[in-house]
């Protein structure tokens, strides 16, 4: 009877180890998660600059090098990088011990500087970089982006500033922070719901040097039918008449000749005035 005593008791304690052990692994699992996927947004590396970057601006590598970082712009976004951060903020971080450094995170959510240049910036939408050094913008056509917008821009936390486009004109953009899910890709637009179809709408846009809408295309539209009927209306009628005229009078082929010299230089001119036409709405409208 002892030695039973003995064999419950040593399982009963047995039993109590196993399940303290237990008890113990998942506090420490539970504890570990956060740490783990905290660090994995927060991981950074230094690259070598040559001049002071902010923190929160948009940062491209620098062309024909792998460790020197510059403010990222329009110029250079197909070598985007990633996102200045403070170091004493990461967790994990590779340092080059160099003087004039920046410290760059690729990945995470994290602060980063954005404007209204494209338009207001709404959660959800691809950023890009914009004209202005390190400041980013929404993109609206087919460009490699920095990541998602986590938040839409407030305009009450924020700057205006004064800024030049590209045409020379000067305008006023506003700058703020905003969260965004870091992740370089490349950002391909959805082709806009028309009823010009897709080759028409391309043909336009090589035409005029820019995206045009859809109204001067369906004019245009308009205006090439109108002048192919009016022309194949002329020749058709020259063309007759010309068969008639010789049929009735074969001494009348030096008059013909003539008439059909002076009618197809009205065909032309109808035809650079449609083309020219044409040209003026979709660069004007």
């Amino acid at each position: 009877m002892k030695v039973r005593g003995l064999i419950k008791v040593s399982r009963i304690r047995h039993f109590g180890f196993e399940h303290i052990l237990s008890l113990f692994s998942i506090v420490i699992f539970a504890l570990l998660i956060p740490v783990v996927v905290h660090a994995t947004q927060q991981f950074s590396q230094s690259y070598t600059t040559a001049g002071e970057l902010t923190i929160g601006s948009i940062v491209s590598l620098k062309n024909n090098t792998n460790d020197e970082v510059i403010a990222a712009n329009n110029g250079n976004v197909e070598n985007l990088l990633g996102v200045v951060v403070n170091p004493g903020n990461s967790i994990m971080s590779v340092t080059s011990g160099q003087k004039n450094t920046a410290e760059v995170a690729t990945n995470g959510v994290l602060q980063v500087l954005v404007s209204d240049i494209n338009g207001s910036i709404s959660n959800g939408d691809q950023i890009t970089a914009s004209p202005i050094d390190g400041v980013g913008m929404k993109a609206n056509q087919n460009v490699r982006v920095i990541g998602i917008a986590q938040s839409a821009l407030d305009t009450r936390n924020g700057s205006k500033q004064p800024y030049t486009d590209k045409d020379g004109k000067k305008k006023t953009v506003f700058i703020g922070q905003i969260p965004l899910q870091v992740a370089v890709s490349y950002f391909f637009k959805e082709p806009d719901k028309t009823i010009v179809p897709a080759a028409i709408q391309n043909v336009a846009n090589t035409l005029a040097g820019k995206t045009v809408s859809t109204l001067p295309i369906v004019i245009s539209v308009a205006i090439f039918i109108i002048t192919i009927i009016v022309v194949v209306s002329i020749v058709f009628a020259m063309v007759r008449s010309s068969i008639i005229s010789v049929g009735r009078n074969p001494m009348s082929q030096s008059a013909i000749y003539r008439d059909l010299i002076q009618l197809s230089a009205l065909v032309m001119a109808i035809l650079a005035v449609g083309m020219i036409s044409i040209y003026l709405v979709l660069t004007r409208m």
